[in-house]
């Protein structure tokens, strides 16, 4: 029997648009790495990049459950000695709301030159304006059941 692997062309990767408006980030997140990955297609390959790209938009306006406004950190290192600065989610979304959206969706990619380069393939954006709309992105609703 033979294995046969799905061809991977310009133009089978589309484009979609996600509104961050009142979505919790860890569920928004996750469905958000479904997407990249495209495990929601039929000819989903796990070693091959058959995912969408990912236009996020109202970054800003994401919720968070429970007390991790003041509870959640954020850890950065210039690789110096005492370099180590904490930044609270409070903070981070203040200051670089598109900040928090990637590295949730970053930790449930695969870890690797695969998940390198699926992340790429997403775009946030703090506000409603984004720079893709030449590729009309089509609009798509995040459902609790995993499916986009």
């Amino acid at each position: 029997m033979k294995t046969t692997l799905p061809t991977i062309t310009p133009g089978t990767h589309r484009w979609v648009l996600v509104d961050a408006k009142d979505q919790v980030l860890g569920r928004m997140a996750s469905r958000i790495a479904l997407v990249l990955r495209g495990k929601h297609k039929p000819i989903f390959t796990p070693h091959l990049d058959t995912g969408d790209f990912v236009v996020v938009i109202n970054a800003k306006d994401i919720r968070v459950t429970g007390h991790k406004h003041s509870q959640k950190f954020y850890a950065a290192y210039s690789g110096y000695p005492s370099g180590l600065t904490w930044t609270s989610l409070d903070d981070m979304l203040r200051r670089h709301p598109e900040r928090v959206v990637m590295k949730a969706v970053k930790g449930m990619l695969p870890h690797g030159p695969l998940g390198r380069r699926l992340l790429t393939k997403l775009k946030v954006y703090p506000g409603l304006e984004h720079p893709h709309q030449a590729q009309q992105p089509q609009p798509i609703i995040l459902r609790r059941n995993g499916q986009p």
